[in-house]
Formats: C-alpha cells, sequence, structure tokens
C-alpha cells in the first residue's frame, strides 16, 4: 500500500472523540493536507475539516465516500473498526488497495481485541507482565481455585472489548469470586465476558507508552500518565480517563530505556515474526514494579485522553509521519518532541459514569486562551456546542512546568460551563504538580 508523496493530501479521519479532535486539530495544521473529512467526528472536530455523518462500522460507507472524496489516506481513531478488520477490507478491495490505512490489520488488532491473546503474545516474546490464567464458564470452578493461589487484590479481566470498563480490581477474594462468577456466568460485559483472565496484581505506578510504527521501525512518542477514576485521590468508579500529563516525572531515560529494550522491541519484533500487517498506532500499558516495567495490556490506537497531552507535545508534522507509515519508510524520518510539559484535565457530565444527561448547552469556550480545548463528547444543534456524551471536553495546557500547565488548565476550565459540569480537581498533584 503506497501513499504517494503528494504536496496535498485528502484525509479521512475516523472517529468522534477527544483523541480524534486532537488528532485532527494537529493534522489540520499540516502543509501537506489539502482536505480533512471527519467521520462522523464532533462540534470540535468541525472546526478543523468537514464532518461526515456516516456510520464508520459500515465499511461500504466508508468505501463510498473514500472514492467519493478522492481520499489520499485514511486513519483511525477508535478501536472497533481495527478488531472488525477495516484495514484488511481496505487491502482486499481493487478500488481501495493503494489507500494507506493508519492501523493494523485485524489479526494484529487482536492484541486489543483479545486480552488472552496479547497475554500469550507476551509470553511468546518474553515480554515481562503478570502472571495469570484464562477461564470460561466451562472452566468456572478452576477459575475460583486459581484465585486462592493468589493474594488480594485480584485483578479479572474481560477477554474482549468493554468500552474500557471491563476490569474489576476486587480487594478481596470473596469479592473476586462474587465479581468473577457474575462476569461469566452472568455476561457481566456481553460477550466480552465470555472468557475472563485472572491476574496476579502488581504494585507499582501506571504509565501509558505510545509507539508509531510502519511494521518495520518505529519513533517512540511521548509517554503519559492517566486518571482514571471518578473521584480525587483516585477513587469512585472507573472511567474512560479524566485527565492525563506528559511527560511522566518518574519515567526517567534509565526506566524508558528498559521499557524499549524489554518491552517495545520484542513487541515489534514478535509482529515481525507473526508477519502482522501493523502500520499505526501501539499503545501499552506499563506498570512500573521497583524500576522494571511490566505490561498490564495492549492498545491498538492511542489512549483518551492522553492523546490530548501527547500529541500537542509533538512538534513535527503528524501528517508527514503517516505518509511514512503507509510507505514503510519511518526509519528515513526523525520526531521532534517538544520539552515542556502538558496537562490535560477532562469535563465530564454530573453522574458519569453512570447515567448521565446528554444536550447540556455548553458556553465559555470561546473564553479559553492558555489552553487548548479538545472536544470528546460534545454536538452542534442550532449554533450552538451542548454535551453528547459522558467525558465532554479535554482541556490542555503547555507550559514551562508540569506545575504551571495544570494551573493553567484549571485556570481554563473556570471559563466554561454546562449544567451539572464536573472535573476532577487533582490532576498532577501525585507527582509533584
Amino acid at each position: 500500500m503506497l501513499c504517494k508523496n503528494k504536496n496535498t493530501m485528502n484525509v479521512l479521519l475516523l472517529g468522534s472523540g477527544g483523541r480524534e479532535n486532537a488528532i485532527a486539530w494537529k493534522l489540520a495544521q499540516s502543509p501537506l493536507l489539502k482536505k480533512l473529512y471527519i467521520a462522523p467526528g464532533n462540534a470540535g472536530t468541525a472546526s478543523c475539516g468537514t464532518n461526515l455523518e456516516i456510520d464508520i462500522l459500515n465499511f461500504e460507507v466508508v468505501k463510498k465516500h473514500t472514492l467519493e472524496k478522492q481520499i489520499d489516506i485514511v486513519v483511525v481513531g477508535p478501536e472497533e473498526p481495527l478488531v472488525k478488520g477495516i484495514y484488511d477490507y481496505f487491502l482486499a478491495d481493487k478500488e481501495l488497495s493503494h489507500i494507506p490505512v493508519i492501523g493494523p490489520s485485524a489479526k494484529a488488532a487482536a492484541l486489543e481485541g483479545s486480552k488472552d491473546f496479547a497475554k500469550q503474545f507476551m509470553a511468546k516474546y518474553k515480554i515481562p507482565t503478570a502472571r495469570y490464567n484464562t477461564f470460561t464458564k466451562e472452566t468456572v470452578n478452576e477459575g475460583v481455585a486459581f484465585l486462592h493461589t493468589l493474594r488480594p487484590p485480584h485483578v479479572l479481566k474481560a477477554d474482549g472489548l468493554a468500552a474500557g470498563k471491563g476490569v474489576v480490581i476486587p480487594a478481596t477474594t470473596s469479592a473476586a469470586e462474587n465479581a468473577f462468577k457474575e462476569m461469566l456466568l452472568e455476561e457481566k460485559f456481553g460477550k466480552a465476558s465470555r472468557k475472563v483472565l485472572i491476574e496476579e496484581f502488581l504494585m507499582g505506578i501506571e504509565l501509558s507508552v505510545f509507539v508509531l510504527t510502519d511494521g518495520v521501525s518505529f519513533h517512540i512518542l511521548p509517554e503519559a500518565k492517566d486518571y482514571k477514576r471518578i473521584g480525587e485521590n483516585d477513587t469512585g468508579l472507573n472511567t474512560g480517563g479524566m485527565g492525563a500529563i506528559s511527560p511522566v516525572p518518574f519515567a526517567d531515560a534509565k526506566f524508558m530505556e528498559k521499557v524499549k529494550q524489554q518491552v517495545i522491541m520484542p513487541t515489534i519484533e514478535g509482529l515481525k515474526t507473526e508477519k502482522f500487517d501493523y502500520k499505526g498506532f501501539i499503545f501499552i500499558g506499563i506498570i512500573n514494579c521497583q524500576g522494571n516495567p511490566y505490561v498490564i495490556e495492549y492498545n491498538c490506537r492511542m489512549g483518551d485522553p492522553e492523546t490530548e497531552v501527547v500529541i500537542p507535545r509533538i512538534k513535527s508534522d503528524l501528517l508527514a509521519l503517516f505518509m511514512a507509515v503507509g510507505n514503510q519508510t519511518l526509519d528515513k524520518t526523525t520526531i521532534e518532541i517538544d520539552p515542556r510539559p502538558a496537562a490535560t484535565v477532562m469535563m465530564v457530565a454530573g453522574g458519569y459514569p453512570e447515567a448521565y444527561d446528554k444536550g447540556k448547552v455548553i458556553t465559555g469556550i470561546e473564553s479559553v486562551t492558555e489552553s487548548q480545548v479538545f472536544h470528546a463528547g460534545t454536538k452542534a444543534v442550532d449554533g450552538k456546542v451542548v454535551t453528547n456524551g459522558g467525558r465532554v471536553l479535554a482541556v490542555t495546557s503547555i507550559k514551562n512546568t508540569l506545575k504551571e500547565a495544570v494551573e493553567a488548565s484549571y485556570k481554563s476550565i473556570a471559563h466554561i460551563d454546562y449544567e451539572k459540569k464536573y472535573f476532577r480537581k487533582d490532576i498532577g498533584k501525585d507527582v509533584g504538580a
């Protein structure tokens, strides 16, 4: 799949969240860009290009618009189209096969689509990870027995995609037994929990590592730390992410070299050995256990809200990098990173991550001058921007210190209002911001 080095290119970006707004914002700055389309997009992406109200899981409809709009490159934001094989669909179609898709094949996307598959991959290529076992309804009793071989807290993971909510960490063995049975026998997460992994709990601090690869060579992007819990001091329910910082203070050069040697390079070599087509982002969830990296999970795309702190720190032309990924010439490119820290604070709907209302009018975004406001769950209705999701806006600031970046984001949030707005007030505090 060759991506011609044109002076101007038409790009189709799939997705509708904060991640896609950040990518669209960056692509819109490229001198190589002719026209940017975002499907379906949101109120924020509309200022970067043209939104297309289409179902991105209907590949025939995606094909129709790709041909009509003379698209030169397709960038896939979320995981679902990748796991369902959009890369393979383009490659197999005579009219589309020349158009690069930034994202892995379905086989490679199984690294996110199946946690059991990912664990087997890690074991095969000696990538450090927690001890685990996988169980089904038929082996539920063996699963309960395995629970008793591990010390609590226990980590329970639905094997398939569960919109970021398929991980449960009960504090006691009895609670873990109940949760395990609920996930398997009652299919708490639907088809995703027809298989459940029980994992050893690793003590340490988490961070997100991002790689852009053309399947042969790679660039390591800025790392980030996100904040999953709804409440301050990491309390309450898990969410899709309440904020993020980059860089991560504890991820020094020595630690990141371990990540490169022990995790990233074996991962890329494994993909090559397995002959998996992988042209896109790899998200690697890492836990720092006494100075050593262990892999928690892979994602086959950028994380959210980490994208909103990572992308603004990339000074290089993102479209040029994507073209190199499509051509498998990434080794001939360099990547320049802004050394200054970034902080993102998510503004969410009241009630999130449980039931919440949509359609609340958002005001004050135009008053923000110190930060970049990325739209996550928004929609334009009758000339107004309204809430259209649980996570509504990501407010990102880059400053000379992390403390200044965090303060700038909170200062900007004070200008923005909508009914029942909520945000965490402690992003970055655990690392001294």
